[in-house]
């Protein structure tokens, strides 16, 4: 729209509109399919890059036709002019709101797709179990977004439910929306391994660590400083691993960070992926390093237990679940379990940033 405001940030749109051609020209190169990933990656940005601009201009449409309707229903003071204004700026609102919603997610990694790690607290089969749970939940959460997952580490529980898991979440924004479920999850319920049906209280964490590339950052892995074993894959199976010979460990000897991969059944392909865990981690371990207050990870990691959860799953005596940070409140654990998590993910995303813009 003519004379519109042009937002810095996210939304500085001649900026994306001349990185938009950049790529285009880049595209033209001869050699550009030469390297297939570096090729896919820039097609990727460049459909990111227009989806904002396209947004934008959507909007400065629809601001354009709210506009002159008005200044006809004004000039002509015809009251159905007006009253069809008041229709078209329903919808207007709704995209302003979907666009603050996307500036939300203009973190430097919020595009990426991402890792998610799920352990148990303390309380054996227990915690064991809901973190079981905790994986399911998020596994449907992902799948009714659209991105694909896939469970890259599984350890099983001793008698039920899970000893950790992780998984890899393949989709845009994927970390962005994930990050706001990071940090210890809390269950009230009547036990199901209880022979005296009593209630129980049990924890399990969630993080997401945003998948890194090499070229995105500097983070320096040598060869000496790894301990690579192999071993057979167990856990589950079926949905949720291969069962190969292949499966492998990696533990970084100077931070002592250990990851796992055994989904694929080629080993090469077990290590690459377990590499790019490891770089994520690495990366967060970075990041928490250089500036604890910047880390929002960091603030949120605490001790799997009393005290320290975001969310309360109560199933008795009574239902509901309800975010500690946002006070968003669900009278149907049971939906909320099956992955239906938008609403808390929304509230917490939208009043994180605000909250980091109002301090600025």
């Amino acid at each position: 729209m003519s004379g519109s405001p042009n937002f810095g940030g996210p939304f500085d749109i001649d900026a994306k509109r001349e990185t938009i051609m950049e790529i285009e020209s880049i595209m033209a190169n001869p050699g550009f399919w030469d390297d297939s990933t570096k090729s896919r990656e820039i097609i990727k940005k460049r459909t990111t890059i227009e989806k904002v601009v396209q947004l934008w201009d959507g909007l400065a449409r629809q601001a354009d036709d709210v506009r002159v309707m008005i200044e006809l229903g004004e000039e002509a003071q015809d009251s159905d002019t007006l009253l069809e204004v008041a229709s078209m700026t329903a919808p207007m609102i709704a995209a302003v709101e979907a666009a603050e919603f996307q500036r939300m997610l203009s973190g430097p990694h919020d595009r990426n797709s991402c890792f998610i790690t799920i352990n148990p607290g303390a309380g054996g089969t227990e915690s064991q179990d809901w973190a079981e749970m905790i994986l399911r939940m998020y596994l449907r959460y992902c799948e009714k977004k659209g991105w694909k997952t896939v469970i890259t580490e599984y350890q099983a529980g001793d008698e039920a439910g899970l000893k950790s898991a992780t998984f890899n979440v393949s989709g845009e924004y994927a970390y962005g929306y994930l990050r706001a479920e990071a940090g210890i999850h809390r269950l009230v319920r009547i036990s199901p391994f209880d022979s005296n049906a009593r209630r129980h209280t049990s924890f399990a964490s969630m993080y997401a660590f945003p998948e890194i590339e090499e070229d995105d950052i500097e983070i320096k892995i040598s060869d000496t400083d790894l301990k690579v074993d192999t071993f057979r894959s167990g856990g589950a199976g079926g949905q949720h691993v291969n069962t190969t010979d292949s499966a492998v460990r990696i533990t970084h000897i100077p931070t002592g960070i250990i990851v796992a991969c055994q989904s694929e059944r080629s080993q090469i392909s077990n290590r690459g992926t377990a590499m790019k865990v490891l770089r994520a981690k690495l990366y967060e371990r970075e990041v928490e390093e250089r500036s604890a207050k910047a880390s929002e990870i960091a603030a949120e990691k605490k001790e799997i237990g009393w005290g320290s959860q975001i969310r309360s799953y109560v199933l008795h005596p009574y239902k509901m679940v309800k975010d500690l940070r946002t006070g968003v409140e669900s009278g149907n654990p049971d939906a909320v379990l099956d992955g239906n998590l938008e609403e808390f993910v929304v509230a917490y995303l939208m009043g994180v940033r605000r909250n980091v813009g109002d301090e600025m």
